[in-house]
């Protein structure tokens, strides 16, 4: 028999556990290390004006202390659980594994939805509706499942092993915050140490036991980390900006109308409040105001169900946005485009293009024609019409005048030329 190791459960799991809290002793060692390097060997040893070295300690614990209850919110905060009316019994998840098709597994996941009132706009790729068959759950919208977690997780950008903690829905906000606190933490320190830096260099810094190889190391440390935190924290900002998720990013989420990678893009202001809450006074500070439960969120365009006709759902966006919305689709598409709207090889375009002329020549002859033919008949019309008007008119003249009876001839009837003159 095949025997199944669980790397969450049992002595398996504690170990790997424990292991994956290494990334974070590290990084508690290195900020514990430029504590005791920028306090001790910079402000105290190094710094000799007193008035300077007061400023630089406040400014420095004010950074120091936001950067580090961010970087704390974001390890010990629990990302998002999946609530309990999305799990599935025994029985549906029975009737999903021996469904025998896709459109019956589709009709089993819509009847779950219905009978437990979930509101779910997201679908896989085929349609129906997202369930992870490892938890067992309906997955919400923007939930995924994270394999070092072993669990869906709501709204999930990413597993980061810097904090050992899923960066989703209830911790994005410090984890953004983190981002941004520890680059100014890195700069503050880099710029204010570069002084030193240089003295160290030029051999004419005075400062006792081993201050200068602390101050060198850390500038160096902190402008390395200043570089990569920078870079994490732009791309990050440009997700929040554009209201999505790293997983969003590589993969757009799938609708009932098809992929689309802005579904969830509200617009620049409103993505921001979403991540940030509307309250002002505690956008920067790493306290919770996002806005919304987690579980559903409104979205850029309305379902099909909310009565948008297929044309008017995708106005406005170019080609390129349309081959991101559905990567899958496109190449069977571009397919079937070329064979009906071009059935023929450069060849029979030839082909094709010299049998055209004689028929177009024939048609211009035809037209010609026709147009003379036309005009003859409306000229012979014309005088017919004029001759029947001469002849009617005689007729009505001949009728009002009086006849001579005198004028007759021997069998009674009256003269001709009497009646026309």
């Amino acid at each position: 028999m095949e025997c199944k190791i669980n790397p969450h459960k049992g002595c398996c799991g504690v170990f790997v556990k424990a292991f994956k809290w290494t990334p974070v002793i590290l990084i508690s060692a290195i900020i514990i290390w430029s504590y005791y390097a920028y306090v001790v060997h910079l402000c105290i040893f190094s710094v000799q004006v007193e008035a300077a070295r007061y400023i630089l300690l406040i400014l420095y614990h004010v950074i120091f202390l936001l950067f580090l209850w961010s970087y704390w919110r974001t390890v010990w905060t629990v990302p998002g659980k999946v609530p309990a009316r999305y799990r599935l019994n025994y029985e549906q998840l029975e009737a999903l594994e021996n469904s025998e098709s896709d459109s019956e597994q589709r009709h089993i996941l819509d009847q779950i939805v219905i009978a437990k009132d979930l509101h779910v706009s997201m679908r896989t790729v085929q349609g129906s509706v997202r369930y992870c068959d490892r938890c067992g759950v309906i997955k919400p919208d923007r939930a995924h499942h994270c394999s070092v977690c072993g669990a869906c997780v709501l709204k999930m950008d990413h597993h980061c092993p810097w904090v050992n903690n899923c960066v989703a829905f209830y911790n994005y906000k410090f984890f953004i915050l983190f981002l941004f606190y520890g680059f100014f933490y890195c700069v503050y320190v880099a710029l204010s140490s570069f002084k030193y830096f240089l003295q160290f260099w030029a051999t004419s810094f005075d400062a006792p036991g081993q201050s200068k190889f602390h101050i060198l190391f850390l500038f160096f440390v902190s402008s390395m980390f200043s570089l990569s935190l920078c870079s994490l924290l732009c791309y990050h900002i440009h997700l929040v900006i554009n209201n999505r998720t790293t997983l969003e990013a590589f993969r757009a989420p799938v609708f009932r109308r098809g992929p689309d990678k802005k579904g969830f893009s509200l617009g620049r202001s409103m993505n921001l409040q979403e991540i940030f809450g509307d309250d002002w006074k505690v956008v920067m500070l790493p306290v919770f105001s996002s806005l919304g439960d987690g579980l559903s969120y409104p979205e850029r365009l309305p379902d099909l169900e909310m009565g948008l006709k297929e044309s008017e759902r995708w106005d406005g966006e170019d080609e390129e946005e349309n081959e991101e919305r559905m990567p899958m689709l496109q190449q069977e598409s571009n397919s079937v485009r070329t064979s009906v709207l071009l059935p023929n090889t450069e060849s029979e375009s030839e082909q094709d293009e010299d049998e055209l002329m004689p028929g177009m020549l024939s048609a211009s002859l035809s037209a010609s024609h026709t147009r003379d033919t036309l005009g003859m008949a409306a000229s012979h019309t014309r005088d017919t019409l004029g001759m029947a008007a001469s002849h009617t008119q005689g007729t009505l003249v001949a009728t009002l005048v009086p006849v001579d009876p005198d004028d007759k001839l021997a069998n009674g009837q009256p003269n001709k030329t009497s009646i026309y003159s």
